[in-house]
């Protein structure tokens, strides 16, 4: 057999294995974490945990103000009221205003 295509096969098994540990990562990280909830209005500009209501961004760290109404952080169950935070529904009418 050809070193050449040994070779080529050993590394695209890697690099497509690489893949999918990558995106069982990225799946994984999607998942609401035990004992959390979502609580809006309180991400800093830059670390918000996923997508905003106003679907604008998709992904993690993207919010670009402070306690945008539309942006959230996962908290212990429990505490976003305290942090002054809201529920996906206070949120949303509150966007509507």
């Amino acid at each position: 057999m050809n070193h050449r295509l040994v070779v080529s096969s050993a590394l695209a098994s890697v690099m497509a294995l690489g893949l999918v540990a990558t995106a069982g990562a990225a799946s994984h990280a999607m998942e609401k974490p035990k004992d959390k909830e979502k609580c809006y209005g309180i991400a800093k500009a830059g670390a918000n945990d996923c997508a905003n209501l106003a679907g604008t961004h998709s992904c993690a760290g993207q919010s670009k103000v402070d306690n945008d109404a539309g942006e959230w952080k996962y908290v212990a169950t429990g505490t976003c009221k305290t942090m002054k935070g809201m529920s996906a529904d206070e949120a949303k009418m509150k966007m509507k205003k």
